[in-house]
C-alpha cells in the first residue's frame, strides 16, 4: 500500500508541474506559486477536516520546517530556472529532493532490504537522466556554479519537506499538513521580495494556478499516508520520480519529444519501482 501511495504521490506531483509550468509560460512563475500555495492550504485545509487526529506540539514544528522547505525549495528552482541553467539546477534539485530524506531514514533507524537498496540507488541516476533538458543558448551564456547552487538549494528544500512531513504520525491527523501549506506560502513571499522578484498576481492567465493548489496538496496528503505506512526510504525515493510523470504528460499532451537521456531515466525509473515492490 505504502508504495502505490508513493507512486499516486509521484502522479500527483507530476500533474501539479505540468499544470504549473504551463501557466508559467504566460505569466510570473512566482505568482503562479504564490497562487498555488495559497490554493492548497484551502484544499489541504478542507482535507483536515476529514482526517482528524490528536496532532502534538513537535508535529506542528516538524510542519513549520517543512513548510519552510518547500518555500525556499520553490523559490530557488524558480530562480534557477530564471538564470537559464534548467539543465542542472532541475536534475540537480530532484535528485536532492529524494537524498535528503533517506538520509534521515537511515538516521533514523530504518534498513531496507538488499533489493530495495539497489533501487535507491538506481533512482538517483534514473531521476537525474529523466528531468534532465538539453542545454540552450542561454546556459552558455551562465556560469554553471550559479544553476549548481541554485538546484542544492532547491534540492535541500525539498528535501526537508519530504523528511519533515515523514515525522507526522498517523494519530496526528492532517492538521500539521494543513499547517505546512500555511507556512509555504509566506516563506515563498518572503523570498520572492529578498530577490527582487515579483510575486504579486496582476494576469489573469495566472488564475489558472490555482489548479495546481489541490493536485500538489494531495501530493503531500498521498506522501505523508504512504510514509505512515512504509519506510520514509522509500516512500521519498518513489515519490521524487515525479518528473517522469510531467515528461510524460508533455510528451502527450504538448507533443514534446522525450531525448535519448530522458528514455534511459524513465527505463531506470521503471527499475527502481520494481526493485522497490518485489524488495
Amino acid at each position: 500500500m505504502a508504495i502505490l501511495l508513493a507512486l499516486g504521490a509521484a502522479l500527483s506531483y507530476g500533474l501539479s508541474d505540468f499544470v504549473g509550468g504551463l501557466v508559467s509560460r504566460r505569466t510570473s512563475a512566482w505568482a503562479v506559486a504564490v497562487v498555488g500555495g495559497t490554493s492548497s492550504v484551502v484544499f489541504t485545509g478542507l482535507t483536515a477536516l476529514f482526517f482528524t487526529g490528536s496532532p502534538r506540539p513537535v508535529d506542528f514544528a516538524w510542519a513549520t520546517v517543512a513548510g519552510i522547505g518547500s518555500g525556499v525549495g520553490v523559490g530557488f528552482l524558480y530562480r534557477g530556472f530564471a538564470t537559464g541553467r534548467m539543465s542542472v539546477v532541475a536534475p540537480v534539485s530532484a535528485v536532492g529532493a529524494a537524498l535528503v530524506p533517506v538520509l534521515f531514514g537511515v538516521v533514523g533507524g530504518e534498513r531496507p532490504g538488499g533489493l530495495v537498496w539497489l533501487g535507491i540507488v538506481l533512482a538517483a541516476p534514473a531521476i537525474w537522466l529523466v528531468s534532465s533538458v538539453p542545454p540552450t543558448p542561454e546556459d552558455d551564456s551562465t556560469p554553471l556554479r550559479d544553476g549548481l547552487l541554485d538546484g542544492v538549494l532547491a534540492g535541500l528544500g525539498f528535501g526537508l519537506l519530504f523528511a519533515c512531513i515523514g515525522q507526522v504520525p498517523r494519530e496526528s491527523g492532517m492538521v500539521p499538513l494543513a499547517f505546512t501549506q500555511l507556512v509555504s506560502v509566506p516563506a515563498v513571499v518572503l523570498l520572492a521580495t529578498a530577490l527582487h522578484a515579483d510575486w504579486v498576481p496582476r494576469d489573469r492567465a495566472v488564475g489558472w494556478a490555482a489548479l495546481t493548489g489541490p493536485l500538489g496538496g494531495s501530493a503531500n496528503l498521498l506522501f505523508l499516508l504512504a510514509t505512515q505506512r512504509g519506510y520514509l526510504t522509500v516512500s521519498a525515493v518513489l515519490t521524487s520520480l515525479y518528473p517522469a510523470s510531467t515528461v510524460v504528460l508533455a510528451a502527450l499532451v504538448l507533443r514534446e519529444q522525450i531525448h535519448r537521456a530522458q528514455a534511459v531515466g524513465l527505463a531506470l525509473c521503471a527499475v527502481t519501482v520494481t526493485l522497490v515492490a518485489v524488495g
